[in-house]
């Protein structure tokens, strides 16, 4: 129980900008914890940040607006961790020079043309789909629920099969830590939970996010932050903190297309 414990405590110290205790000790059990169950931990974040997005477009709001009001709560909440990967990933993977000198433009922090680009147009692009899903019956449900999916990014990046780019960092501490058993299992359950409460949301309360948008919001996720993933061990030679970062915000990005679909 002190591995789930400390798990629990790294991954809500990692994942959220709330105070909250640390956890006793950090190795391969308590990494496999906090990568597998980090969308667990933040969902109730999420929830908060959906649900205050939906209140807005109930008050008058604009659905746009409430979408980017939504995104910037998810950011404060989250003290913007995976944005700050996902730009400075775009700007290393995007600057075409050799595995070094890429790790290193990744490590300076400073955000260079790609990393502005893929901040602009993946938050953009959140933003957008964000407010589709709260103009809609239940749809601020949904949108807790994919904004916290989208953190099963972590647990295939940090699959048995992934090796670190560094020897160090975030990436070096997590990489290889959850079973490939276990990322099946995390990401089946979570495409049979949104199918249901699709179904029963749907038949009961008249939710407008139909079970087929769920499977596809599950497809297009896993294909953007397979993609990425890929792309950073080819040219990386495995993950980064930053990287972990850019797979959650792709595949995030990737949900909320497919629940786009009608």
């Amino acid at each position: 129980m002190s591995n789930v414990a400390d798990g629990l405590r790294l991954a809500w110290g990692t994942l959220t900008a709330l105070p909250g205790p640390p956890p006793g000790r950090v190795d391969q059990s308590v990494a496999r914890v906090a990568m597998s169950l980090g969308w667990l931990v933040v969902l109730p974040v999420m929830v908060a940040a959906a649900a205050a997005g939906w209140g807005l477009t109930l008050v008058g709001v604009p659905a746009l607006a409430s979408g980017f009001i939504t995104v910037a709560l998810v950011q404060l909440a989250t003290r913007a961790i995976h944005a700050d990967g996902l730009a400075d990933t775009a700007d290393g993977l995007g600057s075409g020079r050799p595995r070094d000198q890429a790790l290193d433009i990744m490590r300076r922090g400073d955000v260079g043309p790609m990393g502005v680009t893929a901040l602009v147009l993946v938050f953009g692009l959140q933003a957008v789909l964000l407010g589709d899903l709260l103009a809609r019956p239940w749809g601020w449900l949904f949108a807790a629920l994919a904004l916290a999916a989208g953190r099963l990014a972590l647990a295939s990046a940090c699959s048995a099969q992934v090796p670190s780019a560094r020897p160090e960092g975030l990436g070096a501490a997590v990489a290889g830590s959850v079973p490939t058993w276990l990322v099946t299992t995390l990401h089946l359950g979570m495409a049979i939970v949104g199918m249901m409460l699709a179904d029963l949301l749907g038949t009961l309360l008249g939710a407008d996010v139909p079970r087929h948008a769920w499977v596809w919001a599950f497809v297009i996720g896993m294909v953007l932050s397979t993609a990425t993933l890929g792309l950073a061990i080819r040219k990386l030679g495995g993950i980064t903190g930053d990287v972990l970062g850019a797979v959650v915000e792709v595949m995030t990005l990737g949900l909320l297309l497919g629940l786009a679909i009608r």
